[in-house]
């Protein structure tokens, strides 16, 4: 995707970025593979929006998932920089949730929370619904909780979040790419890895020139619409609430679903602000959109099939294609699927 993104911006492709290496009076364009922080990202010569596909946060911790649920009592520990306006600010577009930093408090919300029903429990740095586990009750807790030491929990963190039953997941995002402005919305679609596990098995895209409030231009259907509000609520909120923020690439998972009583829920589960399995359909899109300036709209997709028989289909573009040392065999790719009309 690094290579590809050198082609969109007409730069020649200079490898992998080596920590020796030092800022020069032109930096760079830089794909991260994670959130930068201000001090990472300055280390890399990073300046602003137009040097890197991804984000830049104050705080490490404030480039994954912790940041979307505010803590279970208003003294419990948490990172220093932790901004609790944040919290406050999106509690109506998420699900129900704490984000802890002891076993103790883990303990507590996972009290208050499961009498709401099932509760997912992620770990922050999770990626591609890695890192979780389901639970729907207190032995099942204990079960999860063995060899975790208190020391790593106040360190990483650990986010209890309502468990929503018949869930389907949108995908909310915006990238600023050469001076473009793309906004998009669409759907997740999951698979099954080499052991059984549902994973994330790629988005389909529906990309527009513009801010999010373009988005209005596809006429979503409601459930669609209150995605692109709830992830538009989220990502101004961390605008205001990050002093320092940089987000050339922002992805916002938004699950729709049914709570333990059969009601319908709706909310944020994270945000993504760094190179994403969505990100190769946005390239593409934008690339379509970089070269045809009158055009407004472009869909696109990425696909991720495990196993050995797995084969792309005429004109994708194949990302990889080939054992992975975590996933086992593995076809990834991407495609634009129409660009007509304006």
């Amino acid at each position: 995707m690094a290579r590809r993104l050198a082609e969109v911006l007409g730069m020649s492709f200079g490898g992998e970025w080596d920590d020796t290496m030092a800022p020069s009076t032109a930096p760079p364009y830089v794909v991260p593979g994670r959130t930068l922080s201000t001090a990472q990202a300055a280390a890399c010569g990073i300046r602003g929006i137009d040097d890197l596909f991804g984000g830049v946060v104050p705080h490490e911790f404030a480039g994954t998932k912790i940041i979307t649920h505010g803590l279970v009592q208003h003294d419990a520990p948490a990172p220093p920089g932790w901004c609790s306006a944040f919290a406050t600010a999106v509690r109506g577009v998420v699900l129900l949730g704490y984000s802890v930093f002891s076993l103790a408090d883990l303990q507590l919300a996972t009290s208050q929370l499961l009498s709401h029903g099932r509760l997912r429990l992620k770990h922050p740095g999770g990626t591609g619904g890695q890192g979780q586990q389901v639970i729907g009750s207190e032995r099942d807790l204990l079960a999860f909780v063995q060899g975790m030491t208190e020391a790593s929990l106040g360190r990483e963190g650990l986010v209890v979040e309502q468990d929503l039953a018949e869930a389907v997941t949108f995908s909310i995002g915006q990238v600023r790419l050469g001076g473009l402005c793309m906004s998009y919305c669409g759907s997740q679609r999951s698979t099954l890895d080499q052991y059984g596990a549902s994973v994330y098995g790629g988005s389909a895209l529906h990309c527009v020139r513009g801010d999010f409030d373009a988005l209005d231009q596809l006429d979503p259907d409601a459930g669609m619409r209150l995605a692109i509000d709830q992830a538009k609520t989220y990502h101004q909120a961390a605008q205001r609430c990050f002093p320092g923020i940089i987000l050339s690439r922002a992805n916002y998972d938004v699950a729709q679903g049914r709570d333990a009583r059969g009601r319908p829920r709706s909310g944020v589960l994270e945000q993504s602000w760094r190179i994403g399995g969505a990100s190769a359909a946005e390239i593409e899109a934008a690339a379509i959109l970089l070269q045809q300036p009158a055009r407004r709209t472009v869909r696109a997709i990425t696909v991720e099939i495990h196993g050995p028989d797995a084969m792309a289909p005429p004109g994708a573009t194949v990302l990889f294609h080939g054992d992975d040392p975590q996933s086992g065999p593995l076809l990834k790719y991407a495609q634009v699927i129409s660009h007509a009309g304006t």
